[in-house]
């Protein structure tokens, strides 16, 4: 099973460049790293993991940019985010950053993207909140369209694009009627969250990984019926903390990649947390 790591990196933290380093020497399979733009003072939206938000969602670094520098510094350490608000960029300017940072690292670059959870971020980037599904959908097959081999236009409702000459392309070759980089989806189990999964992506990024035994059979059925290839979808439990029983209990489900939590935190207590992770790493 592969170990992969997420952080919240910030201006008081591990730097990228030093972690990446530190990453690849140990053997973790990837680096993933969240996105926040800004967190407003005036917010009625409460952090889903209960109680205050913590310091580090106000100060995290640009993911792509310090994605940008492990990259410069690392030859086989995998790149993702975990996740991008997608409904918050401009879908045409993202399709060029991912595509750079994918072409740049030699198809190191994972996307996982999301729907977000804080509303008045979201609004100060005029989403209107029970349309942002759609509007992430949208957007994704838009960069699906300037990713693929010959220029294809997309119209949706929310977003379109003119047929266009778009380089570089990501790497990674398309999978059916899926192009770009390996993407995989994260929010809670439900239909609709797996209905766009087999839609436009290559698997599920579930947050802690809880109740995975009940889900799956759920999104196998999905992506059955969606006419995907007869592989399962990717699932790759995101934000643990990990126990041998819990990887093992992983490991049974068929599950190839885990990414665990480090705290956002100094090059001390960090490069300890990699130290007592590392003992998971094969």
């Amino acid at each position: 099973m592969r170990i992969a790591v997420t952080i919240f990196l910030t201006d008081e933290t591990i730097t990228p460049l030093r972690l990446a380093h530190e990453l690849e020497q140990r053997g973790f399979s990837g680096l993933y790293l969240p996105e926040h733009t800004h967190i407003p003072v005036e917010r009625t939206t409460p952090y889903p993991a209960g109680g205050d938000l913590p310091r580090e969602y106000g100060r995290t670094l640009d993911p792509f940019v310090a994605l940008g520098q492990a990259a410069a510094v690392t030859e086989r350490l995998g790149l993702g985010t975990g996740i991008t608000l997608l409904a918050q960029h401009d879908p045409i300017a993202l399709a060029k950053q991912i595509a750079t940072l994918d072409h740049l690292s030699r198809g190191r670059f994972t996307l996982g993207l999301g729907y977000g959870w804080n509303v008045e971020e979201a609004a100060d980037h005029g989403v209107q909140w029970r349309t942002r599904r759609e509007l992430v959908r949208d957007r994704v097959r838009l960069m699906q369209a300037l990713w693929s081999e010959e220029p294809t236009p997309y119209g949706g409702e929310f977003a379109s694009v003119r047929a266009s000459h778009a380089y570089p392309k990501p790497v990674r070759k398309p999978r059916g009627r899926i192009t770009g980089p390996r993407t995989l989806v994260g929010g809670a189990a439900g239909p609709g969250l797996f209905a766009h999964i087999a839609e436009y992506a290559d698997g599920w990024l579930p947050i802690g990984g809880r109740g995975l035994a009940e889900s799956l059979p759920a999104l196998r059925t999905a992506w059955a019926d969606a006419g995907r290839d007869p592989a399962a979808p990717e699932v790759v439990p995101y934000a643990v903390r990990p126990t041998p029983g819990k990887l093992a209990h992983y490991a049974e489900l068929g599950i190839e990649e885990v990414v665990v939590q480090l705290p956002s935190a100094g090059e001390g207590e960090v490069l300890r947390a990699l130290d007592e992770y590392a003992r998971h790493v094969s």
